[in-house]
């Protein structure tokens, strides 16, 4: 999907039939689409024209609003996700990457003046045509950022890049998404939704699991996404038993074979697909046909997207990749405009296989182990609903291997002593002796991260959340 030169979002929102029909729908009610296109949440938008704008919301409905408002008005979206940190904020300020803020909420704190637009939600305010054609860069938090910002720089003609006709309404489709829609996977559906003219349920940040379950039901999602770990705690839920999709889209994380069969299990007649994706790269490629991994033939095949393997890692070359960081000295791409995912891989006969992030590796005796390497194994115990390996200090080998696991259902003590004597007999078949666990505990669910992956460093959120 191309967007024209000059032709803001909500010019391109307004092509589609029967928008009275579509609805953005968030958990304190919805709005149709017919709305978000002739109407305004922001009453002084034309103060912004041109501006670097801090896109700072508590509700989603409101971010969704605000960036068609000003798509095409703004000369660049800074989008917060939920759950800013104050260092955060401060850093962004002391940069200077802003000279105006958008909040649904009160004046933020904030140390240097701007222009404050209030954005409010259910607001029905004439929308004028954009006035600055769609030139805007869309500014993106990277998944897992820790302390200072890293903030990626894409076009809207690059993030609507992937969409093409998979993005178009068929006068059914709804999407639902776990993802927040101010992160990039959840951004992604959003603009599907947008341009494509068909209805979007999204989960709210802190909504319980069950809870978004009984909307995605009550709605009748259709098209369903998000993360590995969104759907294993979906498939804890006995609300999952209430959807009903013709279509689930996996991305964030590696979606392995156990996974795709959970899915398959639960929903025989869904089309699964499994994405690569990421805030950087962009949208890579997408697989269909049930299986973990991808087939080899990806590398190096034309199109408007390329990929290649350097020393393990997959790279990307596209125009949906992200153009710039916002700030900083690193360069996002290399000489010849690929980027480097930090993801490694491995080929096995005829598909390549993740391994795992280049920076995530525990270091056992100088010998490295991959934590997703090790989660494969021990997910594909029929018992076993998800896990997470992390490194734990020794003083001998500086760090041992050690597992937490969330079992299908609960374990009385003679039940978890059998599956972890098996999951361990299993690590002994598959893997390496360093990288067999050293000790696994049962906990009944794991941490998320606020983007729905699968929390690595102790800081995220309760487990459990939708979004």
């Amino acid at each position: 999907m191309r967007l024209s030169e000059r032709e803001a979002l909500r010019d391109w929102i307004r092509r589609s039939d029967n928008l009275s029909d579509r609805f953005l729908w968030g958990r304190s009610g919805g709005m149709a689409l017919a709305a978000v296109a002739d109407s305004s949440s922001i009453s002084n938008a034309r103060e912004l024209t041109d501006r670097s704008v801090l896109l700072l919301t508590r509700h989603p409905l409101s971010a969704a609003r605000a960036l068609v408002d000003l798509d095409g008005v703004a000369r660049q979206i800074i989008i917060c996700p939920p759950g800013l940190a104050d260092e955060q904020l401060e850093w962004l300020t002391e940069a200077g990457c802003y000279d105006a803020v958008a909040v649904d909420h009160e004046r933020p704190a904030i140390s240097r003046a701007a222009v404050i637009a209030r954005i409010e939600p259910t607001a029905a305010t004439a929308a004028g045509r954009a006035t600055a054609g769609s030139g805007a860069d869309w500014v993106m938090f990277t998944s897992g950022t820790t302390g200072a910002p890293k903030l990626v720089v894409h076009t809207l003609e690059g993030l609507a890049g992937a969409i093409g006709s998979r993005g178009l309404d068929d006068g059914a489709r709804i999407w639902g998404t776990f993802y927040d829609i101010r992160r990039y996977g959840g951004l992604q559906i959003l603009l599907r939704a947008l341009l494509g003219g068909a209805s979007l349920v999204f989960a709210e940040p802190g909504e319980d699991m069950a809870e978004f379950l009984g909307r995605l039901a009550v709605h009748g999602a259709t098209h369903i996404t998000g993360t590995p770990s969104h759907w294993r705690t979906a498939l804890m839920h006995s609300g999952i038993e209430a959807i009903r999709p013709s279509y689930i889209r996996i991305s964030g994380e590696i979606a392995d074979q156990p996974l795709l069969n959970a899915l398959r299990n639960q929903f025989p007649k869904a089309e699964i697909v499994h994405a690569y994706a990421s805030t950087e790269a962009g949208v890579g490629f997408e697989v269909d046909d049930g299986l973990e991994g991808f087939p080899a033939g990806i590398l190096g095949r034309g199109g408007p997207v390329e990929i290649r393997l350097r020393n393990d890692v997959l790279q990307v070359r596209s125009e949906r990749t992200a153009r710039r960081y916002l700030s900083g000295p690193l360069s996002l791409m290399d000489g010849e405009g690929f980027v480097d995912t930090g993801d490694v891989v491995e080929r096995r006969g005829d598909r390549f296989f993740f391994v795992g992030r280049r920076g995530g590796i525990i270091n056992v005796g100088g010998l490295k182990v991959h934590p997703e390497e090790v989660e494969a194994v021990i997910n594909s115990h029929p018992e076993v609903r998800m896990s997470r390996v992390k490194g734990r200090r020794n003083p001998i080998s500086g760090m041992v291997v050690v597992a937490d696991v969330v079992p299908v259902d609960d374990l009385d003590p003679p039940g978890e002593a059998r599956v972890r004597t098996e999951v361990l007999s299993a690590c002994d078949r598959h893997l390496e002796r360093y990288k067999i666990p050293m000790r696994i505990a049962f906990v009944p669910a794991l941490p998320m991260t606020p983007g729905g992956k699968l929390a690595r460093d102790e800081t995220a959120v309760a487990p459990g959340r939708a979004g």
